[in-house]
């Protein structure tokens, strides 16, 4: 399996009493970590604007600015965003950034891209909030321009939402042209959420990857559903690398598993959640697959990896200010974990 984790950018109330001045260095710090340690693929960060579970002034960092910015602070690990909202930007536009970013890291791009859902943030930044077939229509028109920026290098496309006529893309990311990269999109194109009926026929023909429901049941479902989507559509249902997003709230035992269950109450009581707010945001946390001490997690990933799941990302809701989970995790599960003769990806090196 490979392993991405989450940097803290505000969204999650993950940065609440930290001082913006310490912002970046607390993000980049972790990423550095991360690239340092051969057992992480990638590092990711939300493409929101708003914090969640309820809007609040707390900070939420832009996600392709800290593309760029990640992409000059390490050297190896792959960068993405789980997952990029099609609606919030054009998506020739987007296709060009995540051009340029991909030159700026040389090569380690992962383009995340869904249809939207967090309707607060899109009324307040004045999209609208289309119905849910419109958001998927622009997802399906959207990913058809990136395909053509990223590996012809422009784009004609007269769609229903989008409308662009001889955009260039120059230059094209390193992937798929100095780079070997992937054969299909270019740039690596995860397509997330699960809808059966047309998120999941969208990833069968244009993903790369797909994240959908993480937990046993709903991954081995879904996954049914995207197989026979592919054979409805002529693609090899293996060609597209299945993951899903974790939770991870990890102890030596139980007491320190409640320990941590407890800290991540007493975090959205001081972002301003009711008291009420705050209990079902842990009971989130606390039924999810990744919860656990190293073995319970191990024992559930196993599970999973045999249903198919090739790669987990990770977040730490305590990573700002506590990586004690986080070198616990690298210390008893990824090694359990991580294929390390098929870890490594074809961008997979150090810059100097």
């Amino acid at each position: 399996m490979k392993f991405g984790l989450f940097i803290p950018q505000g969204w999650r109330m993950d940065l609440v009493g930290i001082d913006p001045s310490q912002h970046w260095g607390v993000m980049a710090g972790l990423a550095r970590r991360v690239d340092a340690n051969d057992d992480w693929t990638s590092i990711w960060v939300y493409d929101h604007f708003h914090t969640t579970p309820q809007p609040t002034n707390e900070a939420t960092h832009e996600a392709w600015t800290l593309m760029s910015a990640l992409g000059a602070v390490t050297g190896r690990v792959r960068l993405g965003q789980m997952c990029g909202c099609m609606s919030y930007r054009n998506p020739a536009y987007l296709a060009k950034v995540a051009a340029t970013v991909d030159i700026v890291s040389e090569g380690r791009i992962e383009m995340g891209i869904g249809a939207g859902w967090y309707e607060h943030e899109w009324r307040a930044y004045g999209y609208g909030f289309p119905r849910a077939g419109e958001r998927i229509k622009r997802l399906e028109e959207g990913v058809q321009i990136f395909r053509d920026m990223w590996t012809t290098g422009s784009a004609t496309f007269h769609g229903e939402h989008y409308d662009v006529d001889g955009a260039i893309c120059a230059p094209q990311p390193l992937q798929g042209t100095v780079l070997p990269g992937s054969k299909y999109n270019g740039i690596p194109m995860w397509i997330a959420g699960g809808g059966e009926k047309k998120t999941l026929r969208i990833a069968a023909q244009y993903a790369d990857y797909t994240n959908f429901d993480g937990t046993l049941e709903g991954f081995q479902h879904k996954s049914e559903v995207l197989r026979g989507h592919c054979q409805d559509v002529g693609r090899d249902f293996d060609e597209i690398v299945r993951s899903a997003n974790y939770n991870v709230v990890i102890g030596r035992d139980e007491q320190e598993v409640s320990n941590r269950l407890e800290w991540i109450r007493e975090q959205y009581l001081r972002a301003g959640l009711t008291p009420e707010k705050a209990e079902e945001v842990v009971h989130g946390f606390a039924t999810g697959p990744a919860v656990g001490t190293p073995q319970q997690i191990v024992e559930k990933f196993k599970k999973l990896e045999g249903a198919g799941l090739k790669y987990a990302i990770t977040y730490f809701p305590e990573a700002a200010y506590d990586i004690t989970s986080i070198q616990l995790f690298e210390q008893e599960v990824l090694p359990e974990l991580v294929d390390r003769e098929e870890h490594g990806h074809l961008f997979h090196r150090r810059r100097h």
